[in-house]
């Protein structure tokens, strides 16, 4: 009977340690989805700007066409929700600076990281606006999202060696 006991109790405590290793190990995977999504999300806005980018300095020939999806993409992907991509404890400091460069100041109490999201948001839509009317057009709405783009990498990226 004693030993019945000490095998239940002990039972429990492992079933009890195992669902809290459980849930630790479940927030761990949604941190690095999160983080996975929102450089994922990042990686698209690179893949856009660049070609973008790539017509304004005259690398790539102006396309009215692809010139429009890519600054509708833009303009479509700055409007989704990313309150879910950046859970406290996913920046460099906590996962280190291989899983992300994302610093730990996005979360301070005066962060102006919304403020400069929504500054994006209104760049983008401005050069999807402005994106197949010409290289001209392109080029003169293409400079204020990239300033709004480096404004919050310079303030909320790990500096690029």
């Amino acid at each position: 009977m004693k030993y019945g006991i000490a095998l239940v109790a002990g039972l429990m405590t492992a079933g009890i340690l195992g669902t809290s290793a459980i849930s630790d190990s479940h927030a761990d995977k949604a941190v690095l989805a999160a983080v996975k999504a929102r450089q994922s999300q990042m990686t698209l806005y690179a893949f856009n700007i660049g070609l973008l980018g790539g017509m304004a300095k005259g690398e790539i020939e102006y396309d009215a066409t692809a010139a429009s999806a890519a600054a509708g993409n833009l303009a479509a992907l700055s409007k989704l929700d990313q309150s879910r991509l950046w859970p406290q404890g996913s920046d460099n400091a906590a996962l280190g600076d291989e899983t992300t460069e994302a610093l730990p100041v996005i979360w301070s109490a005066d962060s102006t990281i919304g403020q400069k999201a929504m500054e994006m948001s209104e760049a983008a839509v401005a050069l999807e606006q402005a994106a197949g009317g010409g290289l001209d057009s392109l080029r003169g709405a293409i400079g204020p999202l990239g300033k709004s783009c480096g404004s919050c990498h310079e303030t909320y990226r790990k500096a690029q060696n």
